[in-house]
């Protein structure tokens, strides 16, 4: 059973095909840490989405996805925030598609400290303030609004797989905040 979201566009790489360029190349991701800001807009909660991984796990994780073939990097962004905070969650995109940091992704551990197991990933990470109603998408369990300390605290951090709990800490940072 696939735990991952049905892909709304499916018909720009076959099942097989996307097996075989994981394998001879680098894939484009964006990623997102959904945030919501005060009045004065500093981050007083960010979003994390719970769901199960492959073997049952409960892990912690954000907004994330391939770029398209012929897609910016805004529609990507918009697309995959959409698709998995829902229509209505109203994503406030930067001015300049410019990310806070960028993640290099392996199949096995290595200086990075970012892996996944299925292929050799360059993703986008930025913040995203949204403004709406977010419903999680179809394979996390739920959405999960905390405030960076919770975020930080070594419980929440233990949750996250593949080096993400590196890349929140870097967000909150980013967002001015931390330990």
């Amino acid at each position: 059973m696939s735990v991952r979201t049905p892909d709304p566009n499916p018909g720009w790489l076959s099942e097989e095909d996307l097996y075989e360029a994981r394998n001879r190349l680098p894939m484009v991701y964006v990623e997102a840490v959904p945030v919501r800001l005060d009045s004065l807009g500093y981050v007083n909660e960010v979003g994390l989405l719970l769901q199960a991984d492959a073997e049952g796990s409960m892990v912690r994780t954000f907004v994330s996805g391939r770029v398209l073939y012929r897609e910016t990097i805004r529609a990507a962004l918009i697309r995959h925030i959409e698709k998995d905070l829902g229509p209505l969650a109203f994503p406030q995109l930067p001015v300049s598609p410019v990310p806070f940091t960028v993640a290099e992704y392996l199949p096995s551990p290595s200086q990075t400290g970012f892996t996944d197991e299925r292929q050799h990933a360059v993703a986008m990470v930025y913040v995203i303030p949204v403004t709406g109603e977010c419903e999680p998408r179809q394979d996390a369990l739920e959405l999960t609004w905390m405030t960076p300390q919770e975020v930080l605290s070594d419980g929440v951090q233990a949750e996250f797989v593949g080096g993400r709990g590196a890349l929140v800490r870097q967000a909150i940072s980013f967002a001015g905040l931390g330990r």
